[in-house]
């Protein structure tokens, strides 16, 4: 679940220096085998706040790639989205069927302790709110904890909301209308985003085709949601209205893009654009409205914020909303500039994050 194409920089400087990296933390013990990666990428706004997954990366060149290119996903989502968060994410080296324990698991909640509350993690791909609260044991630093510990439980919902709100702006832009009544979406990848977000699309009348990494999640969601299943090179020929991708990141590329029959893409995976000033326009150029990942799917980050600032479920839900209002701005910003809509939302973030750093420098 690499989230884009690996570079290969002159030295790891280079590659943190590419995006403007705050900080790298290297996790390493030998006794409970932790290998982990902290990317922490702007603190403007305040603490960087940003899930860990869990994955078995072919390098750790690989791994740092992924957790640069995602932590600083981060820090644009939560200042698009209006949060007084930074951008951080963490990545463990390893598969998590095999070698995920109570032990390592509390190591690593030993390390993000150590920032000191520069960092705070929450859940990601291959964790679990249970997991969690194996990291609390170590740090108060931690956040996506159960309900039952008083915390947030699964940002999944909230997520696949946000994701909502952004595909019916997309759709109003490509269609002046927001309905989704009748339209053919292909939701690629059914896991726990991808899966609430089909009962969104279900209940409004959509026409559903599905595909995932495991065929037989797939077909469960097909009997389940009333979809046509496909395979996970079909779902880019398939006559769509919409595409939604959920799962992989960089799946808009050179070889997928052209072969794409639809007018929006709007999913729940973060770093789609493989390549984002090569991708992001070519899009444009071939009239597909695209709704920027990393403020569609931001649900589940302002889920997160919640728990860290005491608000109720039901302000996460009502902001999260606004997600529809931000994407329709974006949209026309990149129409009035020029400019295709993931580089469009990317300026608007930054510049919230240089407004607030001539008050203060980092967190």
């Amino acid at each position: 679940m690499i989230e884009t194409q690996i570079v290969a920089p002159e030295s790891i400087f280079d590659q943190i220096a590419e995006h403007q990296h705050e900080q790298v933390v290297y996790c390493h013990d030998h006794e409970t085998g932790l290998k982990a990666i902290i990317g922490i990428h702007n603190t403007v706004l305040g603490p960087a706040l940003g899930g860990t997954r869990m994955w078995h990366y072919a390098s750790d060149a690989e791994a740092l790639n992924d957790v640069l290119r995602l932590s600083r996903g981060m820090t644009y989502k939560a200042a698009i989205s209006g949060l007084n968060l930074g951008g951080g994410k963490a990545v463990i080296i390893g598969d998590a069927k095999t070698l995920k324990t109570e032990a390592l698991l509390r190591k690593f909640g030993r390390f993000v302790k150590n920032l000191n509350g520069k960092y705070i993690t929450a859940e990601d791909v291959n964790m679990t709110t249970k997991d969690m609260e194996y990291i609390r044991m170590e740090t108060t630093h931690v956040a996506g904890l159960p309900e039952s510990m008083g915390g947030s439980g699964d940002p999944s919902p909230v997520t696949a909301y946000g994701v909502y709100m952004g595909m019916k702006a997309a759709a109003k832009k490509a269609y002046g209308s927001e309905s989704l009544t009748g339209k053919r979406i292909g939701v690629q990848g059914v896991g726990h985003v991808g899966t609430y977000l089909l009962e969104h699309l279900q209940k409004e009348g959509a026409k559903l085709i599905v595909t995932d990494y495991y065929e037989d999640r797939a077909l469960d969601a097909a009997n389940r949601f009333g979809a046509t299943a496909v395979g996970l090179e079909a779902i880019y020929e398939q006559e769509m209205d919409i595409y939604s991708p959920c799962a992989l990141g960089a799946t808009l590329n050179d070889e997928t893009i052209p072969r794409l029959k639809c007018q929006v893409v709007a999913g729940c995976a973060n770093n789609q654009l493989k390549n984002e000033n090569q991708h992001g326009p070519e899009l444009v150029r071939r009239g597909i409205v695209y709704a920027p990942d990393f403020l569609i799917n931001a649900g589940g980050l302002i889920n997160v914020y919640s728990e860290v600032t005491g608000a109720s479920r039901q302000g996460a839900l009502t902001q999260t909303e606004k997600i529809y209002d931000f994407t329709l701005q974006v949209l026309a910003r990149a129409e009035a500039e020029g400019m295709h809509p993931q580089a469009a939302a990317i300026r608007q973030a930054k510049e919230r994050i240089a407004n607030v750093g001539r008050v203060k420098s980092t967190y």
